[in-house]
């Protein structure tokens, strides 16, 4: 699996071919309403990444793109995500690799605080937004579960030395 950024010049095709692999199921996980096909201008919108302010990855296997994660900065320091991973390729590591390098994406970029908006039914993603973004706050709404996490977390830079440290420093 090879995960690159996207642009507006790879975009549209990603975009199309992710779209194109995800049941109605997921693209109702996904979008939060069934969504049988993308709109013009749903489909201008998410291939409209500029590297700055709407950012995306895609995971490509032989070349295919199987699943894309996004993060849109919703102010200076705070960015909503999401992530659509083809069908045939959920629970493979796609999703996680995902969330990773768009983490690695978004702190590069600025961004303090992911956050975004999961259906209760999305186990799945609920499970990977735990296990990927360690603390992540999680809150039941009306509708959805609202995800927040402070990448300041994931970028500290605690090195193994200053725990070692920390911890010699407690039995002294």
């Amino acid at each position: 699996m090879r995960v690159t950024e996207l642009d507006r010049d790879t975009a549209p095709e990603a975009v199309d071919a992710v779209f194109e692999g995800l049941s109605a199921r997921s693209r109702y996980l996904r979008f939060h309403s069934p969504t049988p096909r993308l709109t013009g201008s749903a489909r201008r919108a998410l291939a409209d990444v500029d590297g700055k302010r709407h950012a995306a990855v895609c995971a490509r296997i032989g070349g295919d793109p199987v699943g894309i994660a996004r993060m849109i900065k919703t102010s200076e320091c705070d960015a909503e995500i999401a992530v659509a991973v083809v069908d045939l390729w959920q629970r493979h590591g796609v999703g996680r690799r995902l969330l990773e390098e768009l983490t690695a994406v978004a702190a590069r970029l600025g961004v303090a605080r992911l956050h975004g908006d999961v259906l209760p039914d999305n186990r799945a993603m609920l499970a990977l937004v735990r296990q990927v973004l360690p603390g992540v706050r999680l809150t039941r709404e009306a509708d959805t579960v609202q995800l927040s996490y402070p990448l300041a977390w994931a970028t500290a830079g605690i090195t193994d030395a200053d725990l070692v440290g920390s911890l010699q420093g407690m039995w002294r």
